[in-house]
């Protein structure tokens, strides 16, 4: 029994003693992450037009292109439909009845919380940074036409879900462009979209949805509470065990903790941003001017206004996520058998998030100055600085928000990850030992993303979820005229009164 207890201590010290040296190997983490940010660096942000003097990366006009396309196609369906998300999202056309694992509601919060985050507070200074207050005026305009490609990313993603005995629920970009290009005779160019999307997305995951939320609001709390810094990994091992506790339990587990706390850190936040305003609010008509002199002019930033425009664009998409796909397999597993009505719905995903949210973290920034004096500072602790030149109490409110965000955008892409991760690996290892194995590698990455740089888990992030455009959007394309056609049957049915409301 004695030599049973020192070899146990043994074992645990030899599992648990690299964390304690974690800060001493950082340099290794991101000597391992930067090349491989540099070789897809090249392949993903790669300048078509450059010699014509546009440096536009492809994957970002690629995204613009997209979004405006679905626009005009469909109507302006963002503008006409705003009214009847309302309805769906208050439970007006619910049915209890419907196959599906979560409400229309619980479906919108659990996409929001893997979008409403970081990406709101440390992705809108990292713009402003970068391409001063013009940026934001291509965020709200990217937000605005991506909400035409959320509405036809998740009326694709219910349309073509798979439902298994159990009641569960697998959507998203890897089925809808996998047996929706198989229905048009495009089977082998279906299933090489859908890996590659399911490639991408568990890379997003990791990136993105994972270490870009554990780097940022450690930062945040190491910046609050300076006795933390050089303890990222032992901080990444206590939220790695709180997100494990929840994502045990599916989707339905994470949409009762999201529906809960999403609307409440969304609340929080906007209200502050609302009584910084209101205390400003005799500049708001400078600020907007601000925001749209610097729009089309790009002054402080290389490549001028296309420079401005990118960096807006580029931000909006890392926030909102719309046309990269990964909202949709949380939209899938709503209870509804009218795919319309949740492409409705996640319209206003971008619109919260981007237009709403993002514009509020604007306007902070400008009001108290940091916008244009950004004192070295990037990221969370630029926001966290100017809300606390207005309100110095607040740095600690925003903490708690910042690590509200991060754990509830955690939980959402860890159940996009498992689709995905599922979705390439179940035919060799079985769905559920894949989705076990995803589960211990996301929370490893935890730990991974508090202690690396911001820089090296920033581009890893981009690259990985704006990756995921490149093959959803291509399918977007061939699959919108059939949703169209079923926009058209479904409104009319709704117009006729043969759709009623169950409230």
């Amino acid at each position: 029994m004695k030599n049973f207890k020192v070899s146990t201590k043994l074992t645990l010290f030899t599992l648990f003693s690299p964390l304690v040296t974690f800060a001493s190997v950082e340099e290794k983490i991101n000597s391992v992450f930067e090349p491989l940010v540099k070789i897809l660096s090249d392949l993903f942000f790669w300048k078509p037009f450059s010699f014509l003097g546009f440096e536009m990366p492809m994957i970002v006009l690629w995204l613009i292109m997209g979004s405006v396309f679905f626009t005009f196609y469909l109507g302006f369906v963002n503008l006409r439909k705003a009214r009847h998300a309302i309805h769906l999202i208050r439970g007006d056309y619910d049915n209890p009845n419907k196959k599906g694992e979560v409400s229309h509601f619980q479906a919108l919060v659990t996409a929001l919380s893997g979008t409403v985050g970081l990406g709101n507070i440390a992705g809108v200074a990292v713009a402003i940074v970068l391409g001063g207050p013009g940026a934001t005026f291509w965020m709200i305009l990217a937000g605005f036409f991506g909400m035409s490609s959320k509405f036809v990313g998740c009326t694709l993603g219910v349309k073509y879900r798979e439902i298994n005995e159990n009641g569960e629920v697998s959507g998203g970009p890897m089925y809808y462009l996998w047996r929706g290009l198989e229905k048009q005779g495009k089977g082998a160019l279906g299933k090489v979209l859908a890996v590659l999307f399911a490639i991408l997305c568990v890379g997003g995951s990791f990136g993105g949805g994972n270490m870009f939320q554990s780097n940022q609001s450690y930062a945040q709390l190491s910046n609050v509470f300076p006795v933390f810094q050089g303890y990222g990994a032992w901080y990444g091992v206590i939220v790695a065990i709180l997100v494990g506790l929840v994502i045990i339990g599916g989707i339905k587990s994470i949409a009762k903790v999201t529906d809960k706390i999403v609307p409440v850190m969304v609340g929080v936040y906007v209200i502050a941003c609302l009584m910084i305003v209101g205390v400003n609010i005799s500049e708001i008509g400078h600020a907007f001017s601000l925001i749209l002199d610097g729009a089309f002019t790009g002054e402080g930033i290389k490549g001028g206004i296309i420079g401005v425009l990118v960096v807006g664009v580029q931000r909006a998409s890392f926030s909102n996520e719309a046309g990269v796909g990964s909202a949709t397999i949380a939209h899938a597993a709503v209870k509804t058998d009218e795919p319309i009505t949740e492409g409705v719905v996640a319209m206003l995903g971008p619109f919260i998030d981007t237009i709403v949210i993002c514009t509020m973290t604007a306007l902070v920034l400008i009001f108290s100055g940091f916008a244009e004096h950004t004192q070295g500072l990037t990221g969370a602790e630029l926001t966290s600085a100017a809300f606390s030149s207005v309100f110095p109490w607040f740095r600690y409110v925003l903490l708690i928000a910042i690590i509200l965000f991060a754990f509830s955008t955690m939980i959402s892409w860890s159940y996009y990850g498992i689709k995905a991760f599922t979705f390439l690996f179940k035919r060799f290892i079985g769905e559920r030992n894949a989705e076990i194995l995803y589960k211990l590698l996301f929370l490893v990455f935890v730990v991974i993303g508090s202690s690396s740089s911001l820089g090296a888990v920033m581009d890893f992030s981009d690259m990985m979820i704006l990756g995921m455009a490149l093959p959803n959007v291509l399918g977007l394309y061939f699959l919108v005229k059939e949703v169209k056609i079923d926009s058209l049957d479904y409104f009319k049915r709704v117009d006729s009164g043969a759709i009623k409301k169950y409230k």
